[in-house]
């Protein structure tokens, strides 16, 4: 199973400056209430909550000046890219509602794209944050560096020019500051050299270390890496070459059979279903494959969630609590590695049906997948504020994850959390890269803000239409 974000830890790293990376807006910012009312278990207002408290994570703990979104808080951590696409996300739907005004998010975003455009590149292995328009997957917040010796992340880049290319098609106005939003965010996509990454054509590399040159292993299965295939594609510099979708799309079909009753491209974890959706509207819009499968892409993530939910209805592993209302298996934060009662448990791990579950279940695989199945989606969301509440939700909404199966202290401390009455193991921080998710994938199924913006972009038409999508708005 692929660790999506193959993890560094997230204990205490005592670097200079890691204050700014979680400072709360300047004074005079224009923003909600700091503790708005807790909702009743109504799903119309709890969803409302839980929306605004998302937007909320990604406005408080995203540095002002420069961007640089956490990739966990409180814990003090690293600034994340993917989180930082994320941000640049959120702030529009922010405005949206109100939340903040246009001026405001304009200037958080001409922030973050001002430091990407302005960040040194180039192939040395420190003081660097990115290479050939490429960024590194966690960049230190004191200087905005590459950390440690982390990936060039092919995968995490995409994710973050989900959000530049967002901001880019948003900020339409004829004014000053809206043209250099977009005018940067050209510039860093059309930096990025996709055809350099493809050391084993025509697959795209997950990633290179200076020390040691490429991953050697490629994005070549269905996951969540279709949205970096339609960047790449929709390229005008550096584009990735004919037929690469056509050969990653041969190599979905032994993704594709029924899992727990639903027939449809199997990816166990709920991110890889959701990622890409986030800025893509894939709804009526079909590829060959899709063409051939009868269904559309969307379709295949509604029944996705269908599965993961009758795989929680079956409940093999015989993990408390699992049912129709109470499922949710994705890449997320766990108690640790140990062995207790028999069970095996993990830390950060990419969690799904039948791999590597371990009774760590994550709202976000429940809230990001709302667009598809909302009819599922709420009535667990609300049986889970019921059954947990405060012992599960906080500030910036559900904590990141939890694990009923443990009531009692592990033989070695917990890697996360601790334990809460009531609820058992609970994670103690928010992860930007589930966060985004939930505050983008509610309003898209709301308002298709987000999809409705990403239409009018010219780069993620022609990736598409390169790919061989037709139909639907595409028509």
């Amino acid at each position: 199973m692929l660790d999506r974000r193959r993890f560094f830890g997230s204990a205490s790293i005592g670097l200079a400056g890691m204050a700014a990376a979680c400072a709360a807006p300047r004074r005079g910012d224009p923003l909600i209430a700091s503790n708005p009312p807790r909702p009743d278990t109504a799903t119309g207002p709890l969803i409302d909550d839980i929306q605004q408290r998302a937007f909320r994570f990604f406005w408080e703990t995203t540095e002002v000046e420069r961007g640089l979104a956490p990739d966990r808080w409180p814990t003090p951590s690293f600034a994340s890219i993917a989180a930082m696409g994320f941000a640049l996300t959120a702030f529009p739907i922010g405005e949206s509602h109100g939340w903040v005004t246009r001026a405001a998010g304009l200037q958080r975003t001409l922030g973050t794209l001002r430091f990407l455009a302005g960040a040194p590149m180039g192939p040395e292995p420190t003081r660097r944050s990115g290479h050939k328009g490429f960024f590194y997957h966690f960049l230190g917040v004191t200087e905005g560096w590459r950390f440690a010796r982390c990936e060039l992340s092919t995968i995490d880049t995409a994710l973050l020019m989900g959000g530049v290319l967002f901001a880019q098609s948003w900020y339409d106005r004829d004014d000053p500051a809206e043209a250099e939003v977009r005018a940067l965010a050209d510039r860093l996509y059309r930096a990025i050299e996709w055809d350099w990454i493809t050391p084993r054509p025509p697959f795209v590399s997950m990633g290179w270390h200076p020390e040691s040159g490429f991953i050697p292993s490629d994005w070549n299965i269905y996951n969540e890496g279709m949205i970096l295939y339609v960047l790449g594609l929709g390229s005008p510099t550096h584009p990735l070459a004919d037929g690469t979708w056509a050969a990653l799309a041969d190599r979905f079909r032994a993704s594709w059979g029924t899992h727990w009753g639903q027939e449809h491209l199997h990816f166990a974890p709920m991110f890889g279903h959701q990622y890409s959706h986030v800025w893509i509207d894939f709804k009526g819009i079909r590829d060959p494959l899709m063409v051939e499968k009868g269904i559309d892409y969307f379709e295949n993530s509604r029944r996705a969630a269908y599965a993961q939910r009758q795989y929680a209805i079956e409940n093999a592993g015989r993990w408390p609590g699992y049912g129709p209302d109470l499922w949710g298996l994705t890449a997320c934060d766990g108690p640790g590695d140990f062995r207790m009662g028999g069970r095996q448990y993990f830390s950060y791990s990419a969690r799904g049906p039948g791999e590597r579950d371990d009774g760590t279940l994550a709202p976000t695989a429940l809230l990001g997948s709302y667009p598809f199945a909302p009819e599922i989606v709420e009535p667990a969301v609300s049986a889970i504020y019921r059954r947990y509440g405060t012992g599960l939700y906080g500030k910036y909404g559900f904590l990141d994850a939890f694990n009923s199966s443990i009531q009692s202290r592990p033989p070695e401390p917990f890697k996360h959390g601790e334990l809460r009455p009531g609820v058992g193991w609970v994670d103690k921080d928010w992860l930007g890269i589930d966060q985004g998710p939930i505050v983008a994938m509610i309003e898209n199924h709301r308002t298709g803000l987000v999809w409705k913006t990403m239409r009018k972009n010219p780069y993620i038409r022609r990736g598409l239409e390169r790919a061989g999508f037709a139909g639907g708005w595409l028509g």
